[in-house]
């Protein structure tokens, strides 16, 4: 969600030439594309001239919206000029020229879902755009914050099920439970590219029901939990039908906003997990409450009732989430959910925003050469490495919050919503990260504010003499966690930085295979022998955090650098003649073309 300008502005991408000859009227700052600032002025008289590309620029501070939107709110920015209604909303594009036959042949696949609904010529009115935005805000948007929801509530009551005694009821031993999370991150990890290629196969709209339809019965089956067999196989059946799911759920976001709308609603979506957390801790404390309602434990209705509503989830999820833009009637919705002309505006604000989205299929199962080139694409390691050590040291904290909390005397009812604060805080730091990366116009150094949080709450975890007070260490714990979630600053900046449609759905898999590697290997730093404090522990993970804010993140600042003023200088020398036979002649793609900048 921050947003990084690219370097040089010979880059036919930093363009700040584009002319638009669309309507009198000077549109809002978030309808003109260039890197300099500076509003153009649109006339009525053609269609738009070809423009060279769209600007990266743009698209850098297209992903900072929530970020911008906050300084407006805290007026530390001045608003946005108020909307022309009238005037007309059509971003400027490729598809402007005189050889959009060619440019069709190039990207748009003949069988590509809203083929019928692409006209290069088509225009409507900010008034008809924000009117279909609020639509998919609607239907889609709040619908997949609900699914994800879903995938919440099933992977995070094993914590508040730890509140009432789970282990030593079913006769676990710490080990166990480290084992369990192991392999809950083993299993997830290897689900999430088999998952994206299942997605991609199938169509999300039906691959996302089905697992959460398939993890919920699981969940649920936890009722019956018996002993150190049951929980490892829960566990990792669990995990097998989550992995992939959070990037089969955004690449299908991808395909109903453009790149100047989406990022904001994704920051809502990450921020849904923070709600649902705050709900299901209350919605615990009564659940739990049923201890001993016909000789069962609390929380094997905990894992029960909260199944069955995410079962419920699942199955509306097969009615309420169409195909595509341009395919939402059905049996159940013979009208669609849009208008013919709604879905032509989201069909085509979204192609002319990225022209690559037109490429692939949304049932176009992914190739291995396809997976392959993913794989061996070295200019997306250092996000990878981002992605394996920067949440290490979070993840034994949240681990055994609540088993310590209970260690140390809080009741059952007490530890659950002792657990809430941390989720309201986090929301308010959420908050406070997107807007520093709006105004620090930055991604390394902003990714990089949740390991700075972290660094200065583990010192007193280790410094504090025996025994600690169990209100200071609720009070270090809860700020400790309420860090600025930066992974969906990664995440935005993992797939700008992949450069194709392809390369971002494998890239966001390799991406959050290396986190959930990275929780394998947090599930496993607290241990039996370093009990009660941890000490040995958290003097590592002060170790790794060092490494990761004063070496890893600035380190891939420079590398991302370099690498764009290497491109510059072969840019710079290429004529205009040329920098445009090289744009309708390269082979090159995505990431590997000359005229690309990385997000640094």
């Amino acid at each position: 969600m921050s947003g990084t300008k690219s370097s040089g502005d010979s880059s036919p991408r930093d363009d700040s030439s584009i002319k638009s000859t669309l309507d009198s009227t000077t549109l809002p700052e978030e309808y003109h594309l260039g890197n300099d600032g500076k509003k153009e002025q649109v006339t009525v008289g053609s269609i738009p001239p070809l423009a060279v590309g769209v600007s990266s620029a743009e698209v850098d501070k297209a992903e900072s919206a929530l970020g911008s939107a906050i300084l407006r709110a805290l007026k530390l920015r001045p608003p946005l000029p108020k909307d022309a209604p009238d005037a007309i909303a059509t971003q400027p594009s490729i598809w402007d020229g005189d050889d959009v036959k060619e440019l069709k042949a190039k990207y748009i696949r003949d069988d590509w879902e809203n083929i019928e609904a692409f006209d290069p010529n088509f225009r409507w009115t900010v008034k008809e755009e924000h009117q279909v935005r609020r639509k998919i805000d609607w239907k889609i948007m709040l619908w997949a914050c609900v699914m994800f929801s879903a995938l919440n509530i099933d992977r995070g009551n094993i914590s508040n099920a730890n509140s009432d005694g789970l282990l030593k009821d079913i006769g676990l031993t710490q080990a166990d439970y480290n084992l369990g999370n192991t392999l809950s991150k083993l299993f997830f990890l290897i689900a999430e590219l088999p998952s994206q290629l299942i997605s991609k196969r199938v169509g999300p709209d039906r691959w996302i029901p089905i697992q959460v339809c398939i993890f919920s019965i699981v969940s649920g089956a936890q009722f019956f939990l018996s002993g150190r067999s049951s929980f490892l196989a829960t566990r990792v059946l669990i995990a097998l039908f989550q992995g992939g799911f959070i990037p089969d759920l955004i690449l299908y976001l991808s395909y109903w906003y453009d790149s100047r709308h989406l990022p904001i609603r994704l920051a809502w979506f990450w921020m849904s997990s923070n709600i649902c957390g705050i709900i299901t801790d209350f919605l615990a404390v009564g659940f739990l409450k049923l201890r001993g309602f016909h000789g069962y434990e609390g929380w094997r209705w905990l894992f029960l009732f909260e199944g069955i509503i995410t079962l419920a989830i699942g199955i509306a999820g097969f009615f309420l989430m169409p195909t595509s833009p341009a395919k939402t009637k059905s049996k159940w919705f013979p009208k669609g959910y849009f208008t013919e002309k709604e879905s032509k505006i989201i069909v085509n604000a979204v192609i002319r925003d990225d022209p690559g989205k037109g490429g692939m299929h949304n049932r176009q199962a992914l190739t291995l050469k396809m997976i392959w080139n993913c794989v061996l694409d070295y200019d997306m390691y250092p996000l990878y490495a981002l992605g394996l050590l920067f949440g290490i040291p979070k993840y034994p904290v949240g681990n055994y919050l609540t088993l310590s909390f209970k260690e140390l005397g809080f009741s059952t009812v007490q530890t659950n919503l002792l657990s809430i604060p941390y989720e309201v805080i986090s929301i308010f730091t959420q908050f406070f990260i997107t807007a520093i990366s709006e105004l620090a116009n930055n991604r390394s150094f902003v990714a990089a504010a949740e390991d700075i949080w972290l660094l200065p709450c583990f010192i007193p975890l280790v410094a504090l003499p025996d025994p600690i007070n169990p209100w200071s260490y609720f009070a270090i714990e809860t700020v400790l966690l309420s860090y600025p979630y930066t992974h969906a600053i990664q995440v935005a900046w993992t797939s700008r930085n992949a450069g194709t449609v392809q390369n971002r759905s494998v890239s966001a898999s390799l991406y959050n295979m290396f986190v959930q590697a990275s929780a394998m290997i947090g599930a496993n730093v607290y241990q039996a022998s370093d009990k009660p404090r941890y000490k040995k522990a958290n003097k590592g993970l002060i170790g790794l955090l060092v490494f990761n804010v004063f070496i890893l993140y600035p380190g891939t600042w420079a590398y991302y650098k370099w690498r764009n003023r290497t491109r510059e200088r072969v840019w710079g020398a290429m004529s205009e003649e040329e920098r445009q036979h090289y744009l309708k002649t390269t082979t090159d793609v995505g990431n590997k073309r000359l005229d690309f900048r990385f997000a640094a």
